[in-house]
């Protein structure tokens, strides 16, 4: 009997340790070095660097919170933008949590010096991840004021930076038109550093 239950789990035990190696060890391997060979700065995660530190990522939002920069969605990762504690709010439309945050984030923008009639909802409500690194260019536009000022520079030409740095849908259709917060504001401390 025992070899029989022997002769009946050799096979299941050589496929399991086959699979395991394959799907385990082999395919990311190959996936990686493919990845290594034709994408090394998305497969490396779209590090951007200033000489040789490393300062963030295109994929990751900062919580940038000064008047002269252009700030990000709210989050809701852990302390904020933290990417080890990724995750949304899970809050219902309903809720009178969300509605207050809501309403409390409308108001402290509105302080700030937020132009515009409506506040756009990517400035006001967290993404589902909590680090999105991308705002709508109606929610970058709407900050210009407030940067403008902050920095001494002339409006029109923030206009022209924020269009300049809108990144279109993929073949035109996929995604929405957006702005990477981190690059925006590296391109507005380069053409406009703040004066000290």
């Amino acid at each position: 009997m025992f070899t029989e239950i022997r002769d009946a789990l050799r096979p299941a035990v050589i496929l399991l340790a086959v699979l395991a190696l394959m799907t385990g060890l082999v395919f990311p391997a190959v996936v990686t070095g493919i990845a290594q060979v034709t994408m090394p700065g998305a497969a490396n995660g779209s590090l951007i660097r200033d000489g040789d530190r490393i300062i963030g990522s295109e994929l990751i939002a900062q919580g940038f919170t000064g008047a002269a920069y252009f700030h990000p969605r709210p989050s809701a990762a852990g302390q904020g933008y933290d990417a080890s504690a990724s995750a949304g709010t899970n809050l219902a439309p309903g809720s009178s949590a969300l509605r207050d945050a809501i309403a409390a984030r409308v108001s402290e923008a509105r302080a700030q010096g937020l132009t515009g009639d409506l506040v756009p909802p990517d400035l006001v409500t967290t993404s589902a991840s909590g680090l999105d690194p991308d705002l709508s260019p109606e929610a970058a536009l709407s900050q210009i004021h407030r940067v403008a000022a902050a920095r001494s520079i002339d409006e029109g030409r923030l206009r022209a930076l924020v269009a300049e740095q809108v990144e279109r849908p993929l073949l035109g259709i996929i995604g929405e038109p957006r702005v990477n917060v981190l690059l925006l504001n590296r391109q507005l401390d380069r053409i406009a550093p703040i004066r000290r």
